[in-house]
């Protein structure tokens, strides 16, 4: 970490770049080229990957000043999988090759990526995955299914984990990839949700080849290298910066104080109740963001998107209490395939269908559990008996 790089090192490199490409005249994607090559997209990263080698608690003065200028941001929400989760992960364990190939496009927001791994099979026990990748010289072709896959209709990348070696046991014969999307044999179909939405999709594998040099990390160590990935994931799910009263709080408190005639007495104590909660979980959050500075994500992540999955689905169950005959109505049911979700954007009808998804994708609640309980709290493990049995063996 470089010790020059300090709060008003990044302001006056980041006036540097706005006076040298003036957002009013500069184009967007230009912009955000500019600025990563500056090292303002991500201060600490490394020199030439975007960041300063910096403390991360510097990015909040380049991202003040560029609020400022009214700077374009790279829309983070359209491309939160390749931001939370690829690029961590490329950074840590990819090639330099691979860090300069993938990291900037990933962030200007060129190169839309998405998350091939859960499967019919293989969800809450993501390690008992199926999907084949078998070496053929200088690639590996890849045969199965992937399920759940948010923005994959719109990725040109994703991030795949496959079974390379049948006969270790399931966690050991794991390899960690990058497909891509537009190669022969990737068959994406959608998945319609009870929003009437697709913004998930089921991925079909057929003879996809992959270069080996598309692969990240060691072969067989996919499961530690995915380690990273999810951990990642339940960070960007349950610890993102939001304001106070931000997220799915602030719609039913609005309606509070502008439809007193709604009001009931114990709805004033449900909201009151999750209000003080979503309050502690924004706080709490904003304290893991902290620990960030210091190192990598860890189990705490899990912790707060349990809360995240909770509480979003009791304040939408709330709001929908609360509107009472409007909460029934639900705005379109026209079948889309949407690049982003916007809970705070929508009706009530939709935050609470569309909330029924959050105690399962990013890992389910009941997994997430027991990660607090064996890694937070260290508790006992539960039992295994399928710890050191080849997975060829396992019954399925």
């Amino acid at each position: 970490m470089s010790p020059a790089v300090d709060a008003a090192e990044v302001r006056r490199r980041t006036r540097e770049l706005l006076a040298a490409h003036p957002p009013a005249t500069t184009g967007r994607t230009d912009f955000l080229k500019a600025r990563f090559d500056a090292g303002l997209a991500w201060v600490h990263y490394p020199e030439g990957l975007g960041g300063l080698d910096a403390p991360r608690s510097l990015q909040q003065a380049v991202d003040a000043e560029l609020a400022a200028a009214d700077a374009p941001d790279n829309d983070p929400r359209r491309i939160g999988i390749g931001l939370g989760m690829a690029a961590p992960t490329i950074l840590g364990f990819g090639t330099d090759e691979q860090k300069r190939r993938f990291l900037r496009p990933l962030w200007v927001g060129e190169e839309v990526w998405c998350q091939l791994f859960s499967e019919p099979g293989a969800g809450s026990d993501l390690a008992a995955l199926a999907t084949r990748a078998v070496r053929d010289g200088d690639e590996w072709v890849v045969d199965g299914q992937k399920v759940w896959t948010s923005s994959a209709h719109a990725a040109r990348w994703a991030i795949l984990i496959a079974r390379t070696d049948p006969d270790l046991p399931k966690h050991r014969g794991i390899s960690y990839f990058i497909c891509d999307m537009t190669d022969p044999g990737v068959d994406v179909r959608p998945l319609r949700q009870i929003t009437g939405e697709a913004e998930f999709n089921e991925v079909f594998l057929s003879g996809v080849r992959i270069p080996d040099s598309h692969r990240l990390g060691p072969v067989g160590e996919g499961w530690k290298v995915a380690q990273t990935t999810l951990m990642n994931e339940r960070v960007s799910i349950g610890g993102s910066r939001i304001p106070r009263e931000g997220g799915m709080i602030g719609p039913v408190s609005r309606t509070w104080r502008e439809r007193p005639e709604l009001r009931t007495h114990g709805t004033h104590q449900r909201l009151l109740t999750l209000w003080v909660e979503a309050e502690v979980a924004r706080l709490t959050g904003e304290r893991l963001r902290q620990q960030l500075v210091a190192g990598q994500p860890g189990p705490e992540g899990s912790g707060m998107k349990l809360a995240f999955a909770r509480l979003n689905q009791e304040i939408s169950g709330l709001e929908v209490e609360l509107l009472g005959d409007e909460g029934l109505l639900y705005g379109d049911w026209t079948m889309v395939r949407p690049e982003l979700v916007d809970f705070t954007g929508r009706d009530a009808g939709y935050r609470y269908l569309r909330s029924k998804g959050n105690s399962i994708e990013g890992g389910t609640s009941e997994v997430l559990l027991n990660i607090v309980a064996e890694r937070v709290l260290g508790l006992p493990a539960e039992p295994r008996n399928d710890k050191d049995v080849a997975w060829k063996d396992l019954s399925r």
